[in-house]
């Protein structure tokens, strides 16, 4: 087998690397036929190496299956069952087809795993580092997005997994190559907090979140995947909603190690659940008068608030019971 593109090529690359997954090469247009009373959604995400990762530490297949995540992550959101995929790769010099296979292999795992049906992919070349632009589509029937109730004050806001900690596994990975960098062996911040490196490096959606809404009974009035940090989610609820937005800080998930890690880093693990981003966890708002059947078949789930009169804003709740406005982080070009 040849291992360069050079010797390659763009179309036999291609090839090869959907030789034994499952799916076919080059359907284009990535395309499907809508049933009667279906609703489509499409959801996309753009992955910049120096950015969005590092590939010092960022396993290929690792990087491919989260890139998948973030596509699919918005889908089940807004209750869409994925069915589409196309992703297109940004390849530099650096990189030759042995690395772009690993990267593949991530990349049809989750969407094996997440019921893609059909997958799509191009390669062009790139001065800047690896790019990971992805493209998704999903569907889900107008009787459920009908079935959608208005939301209301003290509807339960939910999220599907702990937050902050996919950054704190960030700052792990970050300290640990700059020891190797000056000379050290020493690794052993990332045995000692693995759970949060896991969390960024590998993070978890559960498969057909949309189906088992529906097989619960179960109807979100708003959805949002969490990549920005809580703060942007929160901000975007109150928003969309026009209604306020209450979350109480000693009611957000944290994977343990957090606290600690924070101490030895002087990070506040709420600003990092807050502001840090990376997290790719659901959040939902589940009407009150489901609790009962939310808590019994989801219990994965956190509740961390509720939303409020209008009036309130959007609003973190601290211990002692004082309200602090939730702000989005400043964000430029030159802050990156």
């Amino acid at each position: 087998m040849a291992q360069s593109f050079s010797e390659l090529g763009r179309i036999d690359a291609i090839r090869q690397l959907f030789e034994g997954t499952g799916y076919r090469p080059f359907e284009e247009p990535l395309w499907f036929e809508a049933q009667p009373q279906e609703c489509i959604t499409t959801a996309s995400a753009l992955l910049l190496e120096g950015i969005d990762f590092d590939l010092v530490y960022f396993p290929l297949k690792h990087l491919g299956r989260k890139a998948v995540l973030r596509a699919t992550g918005e889908l089940y959101a807004v209750l869409a069952r994925p069915e589409t995929l196309s992703v297109q790769l940004g390849i530099s010099a650096k990189l030759d087809f042995p690395q772009v296979k690993e990267l593949w292999e991530g990349v049809v795992a989750a969407a094996k795993e997440h019921g893609y049906k059909r997958l799509c992919l191009d390669l062009q070349p790139s001065r800047n580092g690896l790019t990971v632009a992805l493209s998704a589509t999903g569907r889900h029937s107008a009787a459920v997005s009908a079935a959608r109730p208005a939301a209301q004050s003290r509807d339960l806001v939910c999220v599907s997994g702990a937050l902050g900690a996919a950054f704190l596994g960030l700052q792990v990975l970050e300290r640990e190559r700059l020891k190797f960098e000056q000379g050290s062996t020493d690794q052993q911040g990332l045995e000692q907090y693995k759970m949060l490196v896991g969390a960024y490096l590998r993070p978890e959606l559960t498969p057909q979140l949309p189906a088992l809404l529906e097989e619960a009974g179960i109807s979100p009035s708003f959805g949002y995947f969490i990549t920005r940090g809580l703060s942007d989610a929160l901000l975007r609820l109150h928003r969309d909603s026009g209604l306020g937005v209450k979350v109480y800080a000693d009611k957000i998930p944290f994977e343990g190690g957090s606290f600690a890690l924070g101490k030895e880093l002087n990070l506040d693990p709420v600003s990092a659940a807050m502001n840090g981003g990376e997290d790719d966890q659901v959040l939902f708002v589940v009407p009150i008068a489901q609790y009962e059947r939310f808590r019994k078949d989801f219990q994965a789930f956190d509740i961390i608030g509720h939303l409020a009169r209008p009036e309130v804003g959007a609003v973190l709740v601290s211990p002692d019971g004082l309200e602090h406005p939730v702000s989005a982080p400043g964000w430029t070009p030159d802050a990156v």
